[in-house]
């Protein structure tokens, strides 16, 4: 005989797919409502700062999607790119078509392409007056500024600048920051903040960047 919860138990390993019809309409009507009850606190209707860091691949991947859903709501976007300047991607082929957005590749290639240092702060800081200016402007509903977190870490771009300007923007605003090292700082300012974490990656198998995939 089976002790009590042992037939839980055994549904749980055997996830929904073991679960009897009566078995799973409960649960699921449990589950249904909490989730409607934590839906119901959220009443909060504002602009929100995401950051996307880590060391694993989908940061910008993500702030890109983000950007889809965006202008599929009809928003006025702004994307400056503070490091990919020296190669051609995708995302740029493709939402360089769309009026609505602002679009802005401002980086001249990661720092050991360039060698370079007076000419990368160069670059990240006429990537930061235009991020800033879009920041500003009650215009823009959604901005992105794509792998900013590396020119903070190199100090290209002053962190009390981005946090002033984060806190100081329209009310309705979202802003997405991506790149790997997101200082401490932007991370408490931020509302939702994601670390990307490296499992396995095609490049340290020898598989150069493919277009599509990170290009």
């Amino acid at each position: 005989m089976s002790a009590p919860g042992d037939d839980a138990q055994a549904a749980d390993r055997a996830g929904y797919a073991g679960l009897s019809e009566e078995k799973h309409r409960e649960r699921m009507q449990r589950k249904k409502e909490l989730i409607d009850r934590k839906i119901a606190k959220a009443t909060i209707e504002r602009g929100v700062l995401v950051v996307n860091t880590g060391n694993g691949k989908g940061k910008s991947s993500s702030g890109f999607g983000m950007l889809a859903r965006s202008l599929g709501h009809g928003f006025k976007c702004g994307v400056v790119q503070f490091i990919k300047g020296s190669f051609s991607t995708g995302e740029e082929a493709f939402f360089r078509r769309f009026e609505e957005l602002d679009y802005h590749v401002m980086g001249e290639g990661f720092t050991w392409e360039t060698q370079d240092k007076q000419r990368d702060i160069a670059a990240a800081q006429a990537a930061w007056a235009i991020s800033a200016r879009m920041m500003s402007d009650e215009a823009y509903d959604f901005v992105l500024l794509d792998e900013l977190n590396i020119a903070l870490a190199h100090r290209y771009v002053a962190l009390d600048d981005v946090l002033a300007a984060v806190a100081a923007r329209p009310p309705r605003q979202h802003v997405v920051i991506t790149g790997r090292g997101a200082p401490d700082a932007l991370i408490e300012a931020a509302d939702t903040v994601t670390e990307m974490r490296v499992i396995k990656h095609a490049f340290k198998a020898g598989i150069k960047a493919q277009q599509g995939i990170e290009l």
